[in-house]
């Protein structure tokens, strides 16, 4: 059995704690901070995280196999290119469907919320359609249970938490 982890962690940092206008030189805002480690909070998401604090979307989580095949394809898979913010190894997350529990190292739970679709300035940014991503892009998540996490913890889905949705 393949184990889980996190292999990319990225950050894209309030303004008041960093120039964010080097971040976003290309104009095209996916631009993030790449970090060996992360504090999830709660009901936000990531700590300091510009993005965080919407209940529809505190992460954006993609699985690095995913990512693999789209850099095949041309698109620009650098650390938070594709707006993702936390990548795991060794797990479909695009398969998993709303309701989904994943524990992440010793502490973070975080629940799927909805499937990740692309944007109008993603496909712009990317020079590809949209529609050409569509089912790839992973999943929005919401954090259920603040801790610490780091590149190279396990990510497992918790199958007790899991809802089961018709």
């Amino acid at each position: 059995m393949t184990h889980a982890t996190i292999t990319s962690i990225v950050v894209k940092p309030r303004s008041e704690d960093t120039d964010t206008a080097s971040l976003e030189a290309d104009g095209h805002g996916f631009l993030r901070l790449a970090v060996t480690e992360a504090n999830l909070i709660a009901g936000y998401g990531i700590e300091g995280d510009r993005k965080g604090g919407n209940p529809k979307r505190q992460l954006n989580i993609m699985s690095a196999e995913t990512l693999a095949v789209l850099q095949s394809e041309g698109y620009d898979t650098t650390p938070g290119a594709m707006g993702e913010q936390i990548v795991i190894s060794g797990l479909a997350v695009e398969t998993l469907e709303a309701g989904a529990v994943l524990k992440i190292g010793d502490e973070a739970q975080i629940e799927v919320l909805i499937k990740r679709n692309g944007c109008d300035k993603f496909a712009a940014h990317q020079g590809f359609p949209k529609e050409n991503t569509v089912g790839r892009l992973g999943v929005m998540a919401g954090v259920l249970t603040s801790g610490l996490i780091r590149v190279g913890d396990p990510v497992r889905v918790d199958q007790s938490q899991t809802t089961i949705t018709d």
